[in-house]
């Protein structure tokens, strides 16, 4: 249950996402800068404020995982298993990216997608109605945030909109879990 603040900070957040915009916000990971992925010229804005070439492909965010399929093709059996017994953040990379902005997948069409857990981002998906961008909020090659105080201020003025949520939190967020899950089921761990 997210207090009134949190409630406000989402209604703030998906406002600017609904425009095109960029915000950075509180994950079940780490800070991230996201946006609509769907959205080509807010996605490019992700790219350029992060530094990172456009053939990197980025994750996204959804709030639950009946909202795959709308978005990737056919998850295995195994998916739906990696998904259900993930411990802590999974990302899986998944094959046949569609409906997404097209500079978003790699380019070989796959995709990173996470289901997020995690209370304020996982309501700020549900809100937004779509899968939102999710990459360190970090310039490409330089140290990942783990609280908020570690953001380069010169990321939270390049965005739209900086979440107010979970600023003060001090524990330590770690990176997900990443695997790469082919159609066929098979799959290998990457981190």
């Amino acid at each position: 249950m997210l207090n009134p603040q949190q409630a406000a900070d989402i209604r703030a957040a998906v406002e600017v996402l609904r425009r095109g915009g960029v915000i950075l916000y509180p994950t079940d990971t780490i800070w991230g800068i996201g946006c609509d992925a769907t959205n080509a010229q807010a996605v490019a804005r992700v790219y350029d404020i992060k530094q990172r070439a456009e053939g990197k492909a980025l994750i996204c965010l959804f709030d639950a995982p009946g909202r795959l399929q709308r978005y990737v093709g056919m998850l295995p059996d195994v998916g739906w298993d990696l998904i259900e017994m993930a411990e802590r953040p999974l990302t899986l990379i998944l094959d046949g990216a569609r409906n997404l902005a097209p500079n978003l997948p790699a380019a070989d069409g796959t995709v990173g997608v996470r289901i997020t857990r995690e209370p304020f981002s996982r309501e700020l998906c549900y809100r937004f109605q779509r899968p939102l961008v999710s990459t360190s909020a970090n310039v490409s090659g330089r140290p990942s945030p783990r609280t908020f105080d570690e953001i380069d201020p010169a990321l939270c003025e390049a965005v739209d909109y900086v979440c107010t949520s979970r600023r003060r939190e001090r524990t330590k967020g770690q990176p997900s879990n990443i695997i790469r899950l082919h159609a066929n089921g098979e799959f290998r761990m990457v981190r």
